[in-house]
This record gives structure tokens, sequence and C-alpha cells, in this order.
């Protein structure tokens, strides 16, 4: 059985799009931007194939400084994921091409995915506990 190697290269935010334009001049093609919420970070990932051979570029941004530069320069398909980190992460990015501000999903609750599980949890049980009862009139 053949393991396929899929590297993974942290980089400062400060040289994305540098490495992305390396990597878009050797014929890779965007396959996805993700994100997570950490305790004190966002971990963004880009994800690139050419050949069938994958490599990822992995950002870890402070969730108090949560600001990335655009890479819709390179790949201007970039705009759907990089409008996803604005309306559900509430990561700011600059020189987005194509910026829906704030809009690019209708939500329910603005960026719902700017907290970890714990801290949503936390935030769910102080609402339920500070909800005013039902039967105060």
């Amino acid at each position: 059985m053949m393991i396929e190697q899929q590297p993974l290269e942290n980089l400062d935010r400060s040289q994305l799009v540098a490495k992305v334009e390396e990597l878009k001049k050797s014929n890779h093609r965007l396959i996805q931007v993700s994100a997570t919420t950490l305790a004190e970070t966002f971990e963004i990932t880009y994800s690139f194939e050419a050949d069938q051979k994958f490599i990822n570029l992995r950002l870890q941004v402070p969730r108090t400084d949560a600001v990335v530069p655009s890479i819709t320069g390179v790949y201007f398909g970039s705009f759907t994921y990089e409008n996803e980190l604005q309306d559900l992460f509430g990561v700011k990015v600059n020189g987005l091409k194509l910026d829906f501000g704030g809009k690019f999903y209708m939500l329910a609750k603005k960026t719902p995915f700017n907290q970890t599980k714990a801290e949503a949890d936390a935030a769910a049980k102080t609402a339920v506990e500070n909800k005013p009862s039902s039967e105060a009139k």
C-alpha cells in the first residue's frame, strides 16, 4: 500500500501571497481553504494540487488580530472561501477582489464559528441561566 505524502507548510501571513504565487506558477490549482477556531488562534489551511500531488499551507492567525491578505489576485475564485472566512469566522481579508461585506451568507448569528466549542457552550449556559422566567410578570 502506498501512502501519499501531503506536505503541510506553516507560514506567517506575510508570506502567504508570495507562496501562493509560486504555487500558481508551478501549475498548482487551489482546492480549498478551510478554517477552525482554536483557543488563541484561527487555523487557516489553503490546499493546492498539481499532478495529483497535494500541498497545504497553514496560517495560525491570532484571534485578537484576525486579518489575512487576500489571494484573489492570484486565484480569483478564492473569493468564495475568503468571504466565508469573513462571514463565518470574523476574519478580515484585506484586498479581497469581490467582497460581499459580510453578506455572502444569510446567517441567524453573525460570525457563528468565531468561538471554540467550550466558549459557545459557556455562552449558551449563561444565556439559559439569565433567561427571564416565563412566570415572572
